[in-house]
């Protein structure tokens, strides 16, 4: 049902108007890191000079399911785009079962569980929640809720945060 009502046009993302906030980088400091199914780690830190979106999601929690073909859809289009990063957080830090249900889904997103503590910023524990960090760690994007992220000015969005300069 959630899903029917985005395609209808509700659940839009707020999309900010200008492209970059003035939120300090939270990256810097005590490190914030994800694990990936092969238990790699990501420190955000390492990830300046990229556009990085981050979802922080469940497999139990309706609204995340209702939006993840939206972001499977935005992360195709930049999969191949070595400036932008998806991270998508398996808050309950079940990655085999996440990765399980990404492939019973058919979606080819990238899983990771959080590694360290998060800033409440990025995540005060509402899921889903969504966030992306400019090319210079900033938080420029935040939603709490599901989203329809098949929406073209997320896109735009994530467009102008990749051509500004760092």
């Amino acid at each position: 049902m959630i899903q029917n009502l985005m395609k209808i046009g509700l659940f839009q993302p707020e999309v900010p108007a200008k492209v970059a906030s003035a939120e300090p980088d939270l990256t810097k400091g005590t490190p914030v890191l994800f694990k990936d199914a092969n238990g790699k780690l990501i420190d955000l830190a390492s990830l300046k000079g990229k556009v990085v979106f981050i979802n922080f999601w469940a497999t139990w929690c309706p609204p995340c399911i209702a939006e993840m073909p939206s972001i499977n859809g935005l992360y195709k289009k930049y999969k191949d785009n070595k400036n932008v990063v998806f991270i998508m957080a398996d808050v309950d830090g079940t990655i085999d079962s996440s990765t399980a249900f990404m492939k019973k889904k058919g979606y080819v997103l990238p899983v990771h569980i959080p590694a360290s503590s998060m800033p409440k910023e990025y995540f005060s524990g509402s899921m889903p929640t969504t966030i992306v960090l400019d090319k210079q760690g900033r938080l420029s994007f935040n939603h709490v809720g599901g989203a329809d992220y098949s929406n073209p000015e997320v896109a735009a969005f994530i467009d102008k945060l990749l051509k500004m300069n760092l």
